[in-house]
């Protein structure tokens, strides 16, 4: 990352926090704007960004590129740095003991309308969570945004045109128009990047207001610790080691990839940041295209540490607080919910709140205490910044160490 460019992020997150700390409502409604449309506009380049990058990398499979190799190391490395973050996750609950909520919060929660609409949703069993990222039609998965259907049906064409490419021109004419169509989307993502210090004077914004108001409060300080703790120890520990064991410079290639990783702090999702993580990786990893736009697209469906961790930790929770469920939290049951929480993980949506409603399914399942859940609500703002970002790090990391493995 070049200097100048360091210097006008800096000033853009300093001016952010300080219009969003002088309290000014028309202030805080217009940085609300701009928030609203900077993520719109990624919104809008991030579903055709994963489809393409998708196809493109699938249909490429007929051009000798070793796309089953990088596949398998993809899902061995997410799926071994997602159990890791669950493991610290579940070394700090033990550790901390987060203990049992104060009944009389979790009365104040049960008269919290928003609250309670935010938890009373019908929970999704988890069949239902795999069948709804089956596509059933073509057009619904990209109007609905469901990153894992959109991600099946690009991959499927995809390799129909690797099958396809050599025994048909026509065919061989719709790859090449859509690799075309493909460089069309990632010029306007270079434009959306050139003005991301607009965007994060919104987000800063926003985000100190909220502060200010004192809405990301909570009165759980041992569970935050754990979820927060394990995350930075996932983030600056154990991604950066496991680079190193790779032979890549973690910290090297985080300040390579901050752009990304602004974004997903801010945004609170990965499929709305993988336009940036795609052009940084590209820009200034150097990764190689083919590998960039096939790693990153699905690892932002699959690879989900800090979505682990929370789903753990919180189950944990819950669950410690839910006698009726009649689950003891012995050491077997917690390396088994670990499993249970990667698993889930892997599945999940990259958008804002759905870890969160993923684990409100799980507990509901179980019959866990959901009135728990509406108490970390309020506080679940800078969770899941914080997890979003190591999403998109653990993204980052991979494709890198992919990247350096694969000629």
């Amino acid at each position: 990352m070049k200097f100048k460019q360091a210097i006008i992020w800096t000033a853009a997150l300093v001016l952010g926090v300080v219009l969003g700390m002088l309290g000014n409502a028309h202030i805080n409604g217009f940085m609300d704007f701009i928030a609203s449309a900077y993520t719109r506009a990624f919104q809008f380049v991030a579903i055709p960004t994963v489809a393409l990058a998708i196809l493109t990398a699938m249909a490429s499979l007929g051009e000798g590129n070793s796309m089953g190799k990088v596949f398998a190391r993809t899902l061995s490395f997410t799926v071994l740095t997602s159990f890791i973050a669950a493991l610290v996750g579940m070394g700090l609950f033990i550790a901390i003991n987060p203990g049992t909520v104060d009944q009389s919060v979790v009365s104040a929660v049960a008269q919290d309308a928003d609250a309670m609409a935010q938890i009373s949703r019908t929970p999704e069993t988890i069949y239902g969570h795999i069948l709804s990222a089956i596509p059933n039609n073509l057009v619904n998965p990209f109007l609905t945004g469901n990153v894992l259907s959109i991600v099946l049906i690009s991959a499927g064409i995809g390799i129909a045109i690797a099958v396809l490419g050599k025994k048909s021109d026509n065919v061989v004419a719709l790859h090449k128009a859509i690799c075309g169509l493909q460089e069309v989307f990632f010029a306007m993502i270079k434009g959306l990047i050139w003005a991301l210090p607009v965007g994060i004077v919104a987000f800063a914004a926003q985000l100190s207001a909220q502060m200010s108001a004192g809405v990301v409060v909570g009165s759980i300080g041992k569970y935050v610790l754990v979820v927060l703790g394990g995350n930075v120890i996932q983030f600056f520990i154990v991604l950066p080691l496991f680079c190193y064991l790779k032979g890549v410079n973690g910290y090297r290639l985080m300040r390579q990839m901050t752009p990304a990783l602004l974004m997903a702090l801010f945004t609170k999702s990965s499929a709305a940041t993988l336009p940036v993580t795609v052009a940084t990786a590209e820009k200034n990893m150097k990764a190689k295209p083919w590998i960039a736009r096939f790693i990153l697209p699905l690892c932002c469906t699959i690879n989900m540490n800090g979505c682990s961790a929370f789903i753990l930790v919180t189950s944990l929770f819950v669950m410690q607080n839910s006698p009726e469920c009649g689950i003891v939290l012995t050491l077997p049951t917690m390396l088994a919910w670990c499993i249970v929480a990667v698993v889930c993980a892997i599945g999940n949506a990259g958008v804002p709140m759905g870890c969160y409603f993923l684990t409100l399914s799980l507990m509901a399942g179980v019959g866990g205490n959901l009135m728990i859940l509406g108490v970390i609500l309020p506080i679940y703002t800078i969770i899941d910044m914080i997890e979003t970002a190591e999403n998109v790090w653990s993204d980052c990391c991979i494709c890198a160490v992919v990247d350096k493995s694969t000629k």
